[in-house]
């Protein structure tokens, strides 16, 4: 039986979020459903500018057909009828008599179909000949971009200071010409802001060409604060919700909710406006449920912060630690700075304001030097008070997972908490080993 099943099935605003996940993205593959909008990959959460130019913006996986399609989509049109609320509260009025576990397999496929793919798409690229030098990440793009390409008018590559990351974008050359570059200068030089400036005021003419479409100012600011006000409820949720005595959901549940607004928020589910709200929603139901004690009181579980996962991360860690009594949780988009907010004034240059977003994004995460990253790791871990941190040391990346050591050391000194790492090539690889480490680190909690 699925961890989530009992909690996910009452939750609206998660059932929409998955569902808009895990097909709204299929549906592009079919031009005709995109209204004459421009279909952009994104691979980091810098889809603002795509919005403003009224295109789609889509991690690119999300264009692969899931196998639970077919009760989502019988899901969505019943709702259609009467309403995500109601189906919801249906769902959970017929969970009780659901003798032959139907809901579970639903959930369970929610859940394995997205990791089943991610390794479908790691398997792609390593058939495609990406480096075995390079990361999981890395080899899933790959494979997602070689299997999908002949549906994207276009991939936008903001690019970061990680070499290998680069060459990726490099190579996609193979697919498409259609490349829209968005380069983030490093900090140290004198004039960055003005160079990342005229860099985001390049990007924007190239997507005006590509879709016809002018983008002023206004478009800009108008996307920024959808922008923001979902960083905020995400922020909320991180600090907030998270640090609550009280779940409004088991643990494992909190974590998969974490674990899908991480990755949907690199696209925004393909509509701002319908994620916001839905982002909404979310934050509703989860103070809702506190208020009404429905959930689990959490209060003797250790708060434990798994990082970093965008790159790659095995997804039974979180239940693993939930079976041993903590509760994991993930912050990564906070760590690197994409949740901090865009300026929106409407004295100031909107490209201007959203260079200094992303040159933030580099002084804090990918690409910066190591003290700069496992500062903003001591001070995320600080605010969220927990409890011991564990690090992925991903194979192929040699950008992060090398600064595991001075990580570990400033967590002694200044945190006076639990640290151990988990070697990650591949998902489903050394449960066993993952299981045996996880177990001796919570023992520490005992």
């Amino acid at each position: 039986m699925s961890l989530m099943t009992d909690d996910v099935i009452n939750f609206t605003s998660m059932l929409r979020m998955s569902y808009d996940f895990l097909h709204s993205g299929r549906k592009f593959n079919i031009k005709s459903n995109r209204k004459g909008k421009k279909l952009i990959s994104v691979v980091f959460p810098f889809s603002d500018l795509v919005f403003a130019a009224k295109a789609i913006p889509i991690f690119p996986i999300r264009l692969e057909k899931f196998k639970v399609n077919t009760y989502l989509e019988a899901l969505n049109s019943a709702s259609g009828l009467f309403g995500w609320k109601a189906v919801s509260n249906f769902l959970g009025f017929i969970r009780k008599f659901d003798f032959l576990k139907v809901f579970d397999g639903i959930i369970d496929d929610v859940i394995n179909s997205l990791n089943y793919k991610y390794n479908k798409m790691y398997d792609l690229g390593i058939e495609e000949g990406v480096s075995n030098d390079f990361c999981y990440g890395i080899k899933a793009l790959y494979g997602m971009h070689s299997s999908r390409h002949n549906n994207l008018d276009a991939n936008l590559n903001v690019i970061i200071r990680c070499s290998a990351f680069n060459k990726y974008y490099e190579s996609l050359k193979r697919f498409s010409d259609k490349l829209i570059w968005l380069d983030i200068p490093p900090r140290n030089i004198g004039n960055a802001l003005e160079i990342c400036t005229e860099n985001v005021k390049e990007t924007i003419s190239q997507l005006e060409k590509l879709t016809g479409n002018s983008i002023t100012d206004n478009d800009l600011r108008k996307q920024f604060r959808i922008s923001n006000e979902c960083r905020e409820l995400y922020r909320e949720i991180i600090y907030e919700i998270s640090n609550s005595d009280f779940y409004p959901c088991n643990p494992a549940t909190f974590s998969e909710i974490l674990a899908l607004l991480s990755i949907s928020f690199q696209d925004f589910n393909s509509n701002a406006e319908t994620y916001l709200k839905n982002f909404r929603n979310l934050v509703k139901e989860m103070k809702e449920r506190i208020r009404k004690k429905i959930g689990m009181d959490v209060s003797n579980r250790p708060r434990i912060l798994l990082t970093p996962r965008f790159g790659g991360w095995e997804p039974e860690s979180h239940n693993l630690i939930y079976k041993m009594g903590g509760r994991l949780l993930y912050a990564d988009w906070e760590i690197l700075g994409a949740l901090e907010n865009v300026e929106v004034n409407t004295y100031s240059d909107p490209a201007e304001n959203y260079a200094k977003y992303l040159m933030d994004i580099t002084t804090k995460g990918v690409g910066c030097d190591n003290n700069a990253l496992t500062d903003s790791y001591i001070r995320v871990a600080r605010k969220m008070d927990v409890d011991g941190l564990i690090f992925i040391e991903l194979f192929g990346c040699h950008s992060i997972s090398n600064c595991y050591t001075i990580l570990r050391q400033k967590v002694r000194n200044e945190l006076e908490i639990p640290t151990t790492a988990l070697t990650f090539n591949k998902i489903g690889e050394n449960i066993e080993q993952v299981k045996t480490r996880l177990g001796a680190f919570m023992e520490m909690f005992n």
